[in-house]
């Protein structure tokens, strides 16, 4: 029986999902959200009850973690036309994918039965990405002693969403981050763009700090490929291959300015780019493109053909 009732309500968010997809159709823009429950309670780590809610600013709760059910998909969503991404508001603070059917807005009908049933294929799509233990994708960690340390130890961690008509953006401060003994402020900015795959990082630690890395999630035992501008300053690591969820080829790639790092390293988890101590901004760029989205790169040969003229973009420019 409790089968039955599980495989219902997953027909029912996909049914919704169809009729909100038609309703958007019309819509192709970037967006950001983050979804938050009200009216309930917290039992221990659980958050019980309750109904969800958008929310422009939050302060995350002190009994928040990991599957706390108290903030839809686990953290703030933003999505482009291609691809959407979400990041695990925890201590994983890992980037994951939702990969797309469509080239409308889909965040505000995922997990709206309260439970993750966006690891199921839908109408809209699904989860594509196994973070596990890595970063995902273009997420914040430290490394120290060959291992990548996350944020298990923070004092306070603030997130506000800010949505206009030429992108949308996720920012995120970490108050007391705490690692290896060493405690520092972190800012997060990440940037989001109507018709690009790509989301732009910028990150900034209030003290030079060494070991703060972002890295891609190593699946498959696919070859990291590896590629540079022109005049040297801009290059990128990418892994392409049946990486996803359910097999399907799926490409990921930063982009980041080699001057600011320091070590290009193969973690246990995750290929790393380990940045340069400083307290001046960084900006990288990362992206997901799924084979399945519509009108997308279907194939390795599209998937870097996008990459190196973006990285010929960086050559001229030094911004995409």
């Amino acid at each position: 029986m409790k089968t039955i009732k599980i495989f219902a309500a997953l027909v029912l968010v996909c049914q919704i999902g169809n009729a909100q997809q038609k309703k958007d159709s019309a819509k192709s823009k970037a967006y950001a959200e983050i979804s938050v429950k009200q009216d309930g309670k917290w039992d221990g780590h659980k958050y019980i009850g309750g109904n969800f809610k958008n929310v422009q600013s939050l302060k995350l709760a002190k009994e928040h973690t990991d599957h706390s059910f108290d903030i839809r998909f686990e953290g703030p969503g933003f999505e482009n036309r291609h691809i959407a991404y979400r990041l695990y508001l925890d201590w994983r603070n890992a980037i994951d994918l939702f990969g797309k059917y469509s080239d409308t807005i889909v965040l505000p009908k995922i997990g709206l039965d309260g439970f993750d049933s966006y690891h199921e294929k839908c109408v809209w799509g699904s989860d594509i990405l196994k973070v596990g233990k890595g970063m995902g994708i273009g997420s914040i960690g430290r490394f120290v002693n060959n291992e990548v340390l996350h944020f298990n130890n923070v004092d306070s961690t603030f997130v506000k969403i800010e949505n206009a008509k030429k992108q949308s953006d996720v920012k995120v401060n970490y108050f007391g981050w705490n690692t290896a003994n060493e405690k520092i402020d972190l800012k997060s900015k990440l940037s989001v763009f109507p018709d690009e795959y790509f989301v732009k990082h910028t990150i900034s630690a209030s003290k030079s700090t060494k070991g703060i890395c972002t890295g891609i999630v190593k699946l498959k035992n696919l070859e990291l490929i590896k590629a540079q501008s022109a005049n040297k300053k801009w290059a990128y690591i990418a892994t392409y291959g049946a990486q996803s969820m359910f097999s399907d080829n799926l490409g990921m790639a930063i982009f980041y300015e080699t001057a600011t790092v320091e070590n290009v390293i193969e973690g246990v988890d995750d290929h790393l780019l380990v940045f340069k101590p400083t307290i001046a901004p960084i900006s990288f760029y990362f992206l997901g493109a799924w084979e399945k989205e519509k009108a997308g790169l279907k194939t390795k040969e599209e998937f870097l053909a996008y990459l190196n003229k973006k990285l010929i973009v960086l050559n001229k420019t030094s911004k995409l």
